[in-house]
């Protein structure tokens, strides 16, 4: 057999040097992990304004019924349960005007208001009464109300 010489060696070295550390190149380990990530949920996505219209005149011991709308500006749904009379307010003319005299029952409305809708129409319908008092209800005559409202 012939011999190899020092330099053919030499090579074949440097060729194995260089296949070794390609395959070597492809080796790996398998392991387990963990680990964590973030995220977060607003704190709020505002409210809804809530819009009431009575549309009959209404007179000492009268009622007229209620629709409601709202508008919802935010980026997500929000959900209108019940609605509450929170107080009514008459215009500045009217100043004397007895506003204690006008109730509402709360009203059961249960509506999802989609995102930014404007004039939604709410479910439920209220009764605003005006109470007929034994006084002088002379100072709410003409007067322009707002209905003063909440929801949960």
């Amino acid at each position: 057999m012939k011999r190899l010489s020092k330099r053919t060696w030499v090579a074949i070295a440097i060729v194995l040097a260089i296949a070794m550390s390609a395959i070597g190149a492809f080796a790996y380990w398998t392991t387990t992990g963990s680990g964590n990530g973030s995220a977060s949920v607003a704190a709020s996505n505002g409210t809804v304004i809530l819009h009431g219209s009575a549309p009959t005149n209404l007179y000492p011991g009268g009622s007229s019924s209620v629709t409601f709308t709202a508008d919802n500006a935010g980026s997500s749904n929000l959900y209108v349960g019940t609605i509450h009379l929170a107080g009514v307010t008459a215009d500045g003319g009217h100043a004397s005007c007895d506003t204690s005299d006008f109730t509402m029952a709360d009203v059961s409305s249960n509506t999802m208001v989609p995102a930014g809708q404007s004039g939604f129409a709410l479910g439920g319908t209220g009764t605003l009464d005006y109470a007929n008092t034994a006084v002088n209800q002379d100072a709410c005559k003409g007067a322009s109300l707002t209905l003063n409202l909440t929801s949960n």
